[in-house]
Order: C-alpha cells, then sequence, then structure tokens
C-alpha cells in the first residue's frame, strides 16, 4: 500500500483531549511516533470507535515502519477520502513513512508477536544497539523480567526503563538470567554469548 487513512470523530490527533482542553489544535505532521507522542494519544476513545486515538496511532506507527504514509481525520469531513489522497494540506494528521521500512521478518517481530518478558540493559549496550546492528551479549544485561523459553520474543529497554528494542531470545528466562551480566570469556565452554543475535532484533 501506499497510503492508509484512519477516519475517527476527530479532525485527526490533537495537542490535548478536545473533552477536557478547549484550546487543543490539530498536529497537522507527524515525522516520527515515540513514546511522548504515544502517551498524547491516550486510552480508548468513545462507545462508537474501537480503541480510540491510541490504536490508530499504533496502527500508523505499523504503517509508517512498513514505509506507508497514514491519514488520521475526521469521517464527516467532506471529501476526506479524496484530500487524504491528494494530500491536501490540513485534511487531518499525516504520520510520515520511515525513511527506511523493516522487512517483513522484523515487522513480525516489531508488531506481530507479543512480547513475553523484557530485558533491562546497561548504556553502554543500549548505545551500542541503538546506533549499530549488533546481537546482545550477555554482559550488557543487567536485569531480566517474565518467564519465556528460547525463541519468544522480549522487549529491551535501557537502565531507565525507557523500551527502545524488541527481539527473539537465544535462551529461556532462567538461563538469561544465570548469563546476565558476565562476559564472553566468563561463561562455560561452548556457550554462546549472545542473548539476542541482531538478526531477530529491531
Amino acid at each position: 500500500a501506499e497510503l492508509l487513512v484512519l477516519l475517527t470523530d476527530t479532525p485527526g490527533l490533537l495537542t490535548a483531549d478536545p473533552r477536557i482542553d478547549s484550546s487543543a489544535s490539530l498536529i497537522e505532521e507527524v515525522i516520527e511516533i515515540d513514546h511522548e507522542l504515544e502517551r498524547l494519544a491516550g486510552g480508548a476513545g468513545t462507545v462508537r470507535g474501537s480503541g480510540g486515538m491510541a490504536s490508530k496511532i499504533q496502527a500508523a506507527k505499523m504503517a509508517a515502519w512498513s514505509g506507508v504514509r497514514t491519514v488520521i481525520a475526521a469521517a464527516d469531513r467532506p471529501g476526506v477520502l479524496a484530500d487524504a489522497v491528494s494530500g491536501v494540506e490540513g485534511v487531518g494528521t499525516v504520520v510520515q513513512p520511515r525513511e527506511s521500512s523493516l522487512n517483513a521478518r522484523r515487522l513480525w517481530i516489531a508488531f506481530g508477536s507479543g512480547a513475553r518478558g523484557s530485558i533491562a540493559v546497561d548504556e553502554g549496550a543500549r548505545r551500542a544497539l541503538s546506533e549499530h546492528p549488533r546481537s546482545l551479549l550477555a554482559a550488557g544485561v543487567i536485569e531480566v523480567t517474565g518467564q519465556f523459553d528460547a525463541d519468544e520474543a522480549v522487549e529491551i529497554s535501557g537502565p531507565d526503563g525507557v523500551v527502545f528494542g524488541k527481539g527473539l531470545v537465544r535462551v529461556n528466562a532462567a538461563r538469561c538470567r544465570e548469563m546476565a551480566g558476565r562476559r564472553s570469556s566468563d561463561l562455560p565452554e561452548g556457550t554462546a554469548p549472545e542473548i539476542i543475535h541482531r538478526d531477530d532484533m529491531v
């Protein structure tokens, strides 16, 4: 697809909840969906909707990572679909696609597989994983939460608790806890040091 149009009962994503704040205004363009924008979208909306703005932002996020532009606009706006397709300014909130999209497997890891736990890493590991395509090694792990088996999805957070990645683990939760914080040379002989391989991480 080239375009995703999400119709709602508001003009698009607003700077605040219009039911509470009368000065709320339309956010016309979103370059990247981050944690702050997700918080702004809030929870479920009206009884007529199916998840409110939060679910629309999640759908737009998936589309952006797929290289698809999204328009969130009011269903009762005259000519809304034609304007969305034509790129008319002010039609609603336009969420721009990312410059580099994920392949199908990484999209599945990011959005199609539910996280069974989480792994917190130190700042050095967070920086290395964010800036370069590297595997998560045991030495960088500082905390393991949840119960999961090998090949299941887990979220990856920094020392501040902010989730910045997701991946398929190579070992189960108990083994991950045993390996946490240990350098590769300190692991038993023949033990692979990767907790999550770079090919299995988003």
